[in-house]
């Protein structure tokens, strides 16, 4: 024998049981050299070895014959072959050296690497396949009925008699005989099951690094071990395990099983069976028995490593969701969904009662909130951790898990309650984070989530550059002089508001500005500046005289900034609403002004003029507003005496600007 395929990775080596040059591995439990041998040219013709080297490397099950793999088997029996290779299936003495067979491998599977865990002593007395007449008699499926009868008779003095009778009745009626057959080990030799018994006894978790077994008998005995599980066992290593049942039981065949049953039949004498009915139904009995088997042994464990194990089983055999799940997931997850609803239902109730604490609460302010949000939080993951596997395979299927829908649109609720009505950023983040967190499984809640999180992100990010702005502004407006040569007054202005002397105007009170300089001289010489600045309110007003240009205007620049602005907004705003103001003997509209028209004789009359109708300059101290076709229609007011005449001049100055300007409002457009 020379040509041969690599069990692992399909690469071509030399000797069937020599280790492979591309991955290194070497074949060493019996199943991987049984299959070894069956991918070589000793027992595989050369086409059939570049069809198993293909379906190894793209991770495809492999088609290999099950006659060739019982005869490869056989020859492994043979002991000069097993000291010419130094190994046999009990010199296998750490189970994680051993590689599965690709004959069950598949996209996404779970990892082979045993934990420690599940090789630790053990052993099992009681299981299902232990108790199976075919153990209880010490009989082979290919015994006949008179051997049956023979050793039911010499168990019957060393054990229960009427369990031995029993025994023979299920063996020796054809009808009976089948769910005999399907719970023991169909399509395994004699020798092999009795080896396999005797392993459940001593080790029952070294059944799991067998290979190449027909697959129902393959399950019956992974179901058994299933029996010794415990307390004591990780999580991890359950969830592994539920895996490799899950991916065997979709892999069985009724036809398999028939040809299987029937070729012992034929042997034994008994009567084959002739309707594939009979093998499909007893195998939904099998079925339903891995599944109880599973669920049994999850109940074994700690309830928060139950949760687990199911959670990673779930989530890994299904790529988070995104990938159909075999039929045994399935039927677990259905099970595992109707034991955990009185627990999810409590727990959706108790989010149900927090989040309407807090919205009852939300009125007190963000304090009394954040404490109740934070036990919301905590009991929405419980709840969560719990639900996983549920929302998973609900995800898998493509079908909506309801309560999750619920309890995550309640909390979006609620974030967006906290913050439309209440503005508490902060926890409306926290409660959207935590809904895209637990329920990344629901696309529909995911993508508005999303859109939540971003619009909320950015109301975050425009907030910390208004609050960036407000603080240039405050910089920008912060001024404090000290006035007078002997007697020292302070000037100041902040977002705490204006100050002079003993008077204080907050920002926001300010309701009238006046300002300018007066230059003296005597006989045409300058003798000096005074600068007047005047603000108020509707109730009173404070009068600056400043004689230092420096002073008079740094001040000026910070108030602009701090008031002026605002009441140059606020008359726009005024005047869009419909309203009229009075400036001295100016009356303003939105879409025009009233002047008064100046007669030497006679009285002084009022003309109505669009802003098309009229133009502005500055003379003598004051501002005009003028008719372009009759120069005695016109208003002047004193920038230094008449209130927010430079508001008034700038508002009209802009919106002459504007090109097709009609109204003054138009600026706020």
């Amino acid at each position: 024998m020379t040509k041969a395929i690599c069990f692992s990775c399909g690469a071509e080596k030399f000797g069937a049981l020599t280790q492979c040059g591309a991955c290194k591995s070497t074949p060493r439990v019996e199943g991987d050299l049984a299959l070894s041998l069956v991918l070589s040219d000793h027992l595989s013709s050369e086409t059939q070895l570049e069809v198993l080297a293909h379906e190894i490397r793209s991770h495809l099950k492999l088609t290999v014959p099950e006659a060739l793999l019982r005869q490869a088997h056989e020859a492994l029996k043979d002991p000069q072959l097993l000291a010419m290779l130094g190994t046999g299936p009990g010199n296998a003495t750490d189970g994680s050296q051993a590689r599965p067979t690709p004959r069950t491998a598949r996209p996404g599977s779970p990892p082979t690497t045993r934990s420690s865990s599940n090789r630790r002593q053990r052993s099992l007395h009681q299981s299902e396949l232990q108790q199976n007449p075919f153990a209880l008699l010490g009989v082979t499926t290919r015994d006949d009925r008179r051997r049956i009868v023979e050793l039911a008779e010499e168990k019957s003095l060393e054990l229960d008699h009427d369990a031995c009778q029993k025994a023979r009745s299920d063996l020796t009626s054809p009808r009976m005989r089948l769910s005999a057959e399907m719970s023991w080990l169909p399509g395994v030799s004699p020798g092999k099951a009795a080896q396999f018994v005797s392993a459940l006894h001593s080790d029952p978790m070294s059944v799991r690094e067998e290979s190449g077994l027909p697959t129902l008998a393959h399950l019956n005995l992974l179901a058994s071990a299933f029996e010794a599980i415990d307390g004591n066992d990780s999580a991890d290593d359950v969830a592994e395990f539920i895996q490799e049942m899950a991916y065997l039981v979709d892999d069985l065949s009724a036809e398999q099983v028939l040809r299987d049953i029937n070729e012992d039949r034929s042997v034994s004498g008994f009567p084959e069976v002739k309707g594939i009915e009979q093998v499909e139904a007893e195998l939904s009995e099998r079925k339903r028995y891995y599944r109880n088997a599973i669920k049994d042994a999850l109940n074994r464990l700690p309830p928060a490593s139950l949760v687990d194990a199911m959670t990673t089983a779930v989530d890994q055999i299904t790529g988070g969701g995104e990938d159909h799940a075999p039929e045994l997931i399935d039927d677990l997850v259905d099970s595992y969904a109707v034991e955990t609803q009185g627990f999810l239902q409590k727990e959706a109730e108790s989010v149900e009662k927090l989040i309407n604490a807090a919205r009852d609460s939300a009125t007190s302010g963000e304090k009394v909130v954040k404490p109740i949000v934070d036990k919301l939080v905590v009991v929405a993951r419980n709840w969560d951790k719990v639900a996983q596997p549920i929302q998973l395979s609900a995800k898998a299927r493509g079908i909506d898990h309801d309560p999750s829908h619920e309890i995550a649109y309640s909390i979006r609720s609620l974030a967006i309650d906290l913050f439309n009505e209440h503005d508490m950023l902060d926890q409306s983040q926290r409660l959207t984070e935590l809904i895209q967190e637990l329920f990344a499984e629901l696309p529909e809640v995911v993508e508005r989530v999303e859109q939540d999180s971003e619009a909320l992100a950015d109301i975050f990010q425009n907030r910390k550059m208004n609050e960036a702005q407000k603080d240039e502004w405050a910089r920008d407006i912060t001024y404090r002089a000290e006035v007078g040569v002997m007697f020292k007054d302070v000037l100041s202005i902040s977002p705490d508001g204006l100050s002079w002397k003993n008077q204080r105007f907050p920002l926001d009170a300010v309701t009238r500005v006046r300002w300018g300089a007066v230059r003296h001289s005597v006989n045409g010489i300058p003798t000096g500046t005074t600068y007047t600045l005047a603000f108020g309110d509707n109730r009173s007003e404070a009068v600056v005289e400043l004689k230092k240009e420096s002073t008079y205007s740094t001040f000026l620049e910070k108030l602009w900034k701090a008031v002026v602005i605002r009441l140059l907004t606020e008359l726009f705003e005024t005047l869009q609403g419909g309203n009229e103001v009075r400036f001295g003997e100016a009356t303003l509209s939105d879409d025009g002004v009233t002047l008064v028209k100046h007669k030497f004789l006679g009285t002084n009359e009022k003309v109505r003029c669009s802003w098309g109708q009229v133009h502005v300059w500055s003379a003598d101290g004051s501002f005009y507003i003028g008719s372009k076709d009759d120069k005695k229609t016109y208003v002047g007011l004193s920038y230094i005496h008449a209130a927010n005449t430079h508001v008034l001049e700038q508002a009209i100055r802009m919106a002459f600007k504007k090109p097709g300007m009609r109204r003054l409002s138009d600026m706020l457009q």
